[in-house]
């Protein structure tokens, strides 16, 4: 059996006194899209934030063989981990192809050769990003804004992408394009940690799921169970998720 990229025990932490998560146990194999949903406040982003360093947890994380414990955050970036955090905290005032250009810092530091040539393949999944090279970051629209943090992130080509909340606050049009360009990053072999209040859209593109609630996961299984799973259904999928179920 192959040794997961990703490999999650007792992971417990919080903000000052306050605990948040209480102790997860969860995993990410090579290729996988591994999705972690669940209502507001139940503590994704901050699972997101303790596998990246920015938050101080307690636990156990290996990611590609090395234990984290004592990694720092640009240690972790250059281990290959690379997040799109929810409030995508680009560089206004520089234009998009800037933008993407300081994605690179892990290829240009590890001394990658033509490390910059993986514009292209962002610009392949993204045209739109393309059209806007010369333009500012800042007065891209929600969806490009989006669409450039990914992009971004891709730069570093990382061994784990970890996405918080992609589709949060932008257009349901949008947020189709978006999952469709992680359908097929997936497709391309991109292993994706991916947080998410769109159940839906979720379970539809990952081939793992976790249900995390007040700190914990409550369930979890294959994606495609889970989004026929009664409780999943009745708290997350609503109507429509019952009519699907059915027709199953």
């Amino acid at each position: 059996m192959a040794t997961p990229l990703l490999q999650v025990s007792g992971l417990h932490a919080g903000y000052g006194r306050a605990e948040v998560l209480t102790g997860l146990n969860f995993g990410l194999e090579q290729g996988q899209v591994v999705t972690v949903i669940g209502p507001n406040g139940a503590g994704k982003s901050t699972t997101l934030a303790s596998l990246m360093g920015i938050l101080p947890a307690r636990g156990r994380i290996v990611f590609d063989g090395q234990d984290l414990a004592e990694a720092s955050l640009e240690e972790r970036v250059m281990m290959g981990l690379a997040l799109v955090p929810e409030k995508r905290e680009l560089f206004g005032t520089m234009p998009v192809q800037d933008n993407l250009i300081l994605g690179g810092y892990r290829p240009m530091k590890l001394r990658v050769p033509n490390w910059q040539r993986e514009i292209e393949r962002v610009y392949d999944l993204f045209p739109r990003l393309k059209e806007r090279r010369t333009q500012l970051a800042g007065t891209l629209s929600g969806g490009e804004r989006q669409m450039l943090a990914v992009g971004r992130a891709l730069m570093s080509s990382p061994k784990l992408l970890m996405l918080d909340e992609p589709s949060l606050g932008l257009a349901p049009l949008i947020v189709r394009e978006i999952f469709r360009i992680i359908e097929r990053l997936r497709e391309q072999g991109t292993s994706i940690l991916l947080v998410e209040q769109n159940a839906r859209a979720a379970l539809e593109v990952a081939d793992q799921g976790y249900v995390l609630e007040t700190g914990s996961i409550v369930l979890e299984g294959p994606a495609a169970e889970l989004a026929r799973d009664a409780r999943v259904i009745d708290t997350y999928l609503g109507a429509s998720g019952k009519r699907d179920a059915a027709r199953d």
